[in-house]
This record gives C-alpha cells, structure tokens and sequence, in this order.
C-alpha cells in the first residue's frame, strides 16, 4: 500500500510539473506574439515617417530648382541677378 500511495504522489507531481510547463510554453508563446506585433507596429511608423519627410525633401528641391530655372532665388531676402558671380 505504501508503494501504491507514493506511486499516485508521483504521478500527481508529474502532471502538475506538466501542466505548468504548458502555461509557461503559452505565455513564452503570447509574448514571443507581442514582441513581433511591437516590432511590425515600430516599423510600420518608422516607415512612414521617412515617406513624410522624403515627402518634404522631393517638395524642398521641386522649389529650389523652380527658383533656379526662373531665376527667384532669395539670398539674405534679396533676389538674386547672377548666381555665376
């Protein structure tokens, strides 16, 4: 009989041990899924903040060349007559 009472101790150990490296799987799992989201959500802002301010560049140069090409460049608030001199 006290053979039989330690051998059911150790199977009740055994699941319990069991059942909790399960929860631990499930929650290494859950936060494995949290980073990635963080991750993607990161880079996806990151992304479009580098559009925004490539956006801002390609409109900064459209307006520098315009003003080379017509000549209304203001240098020190004045026009400016010959960028050669």
């Amino acid at each position: 009989m006290k053979k039989s009472v330690i051998l059911i101790l150790a199977m009740i150990f055994s699941l319990s041990i069991y059942s909790c490296r399960e929860t631990t799987q499930e929650k290494t799992e859950e936060a494995a899924e949290a980073i990635g989201e963080d991750i993607e959500a990161g880079a996806e802002e990151a992304g479009e903040k580098i559009k925004k301010g490539a956006e801002k560049v390609e409109k900064k140069v459209k307006e520098e060349i315009d003003e080379e090409i017509h000549e209304t460049d203001d240098v020190n608030n004045e026009e400016a007559t010959d960028d050669a001199a």
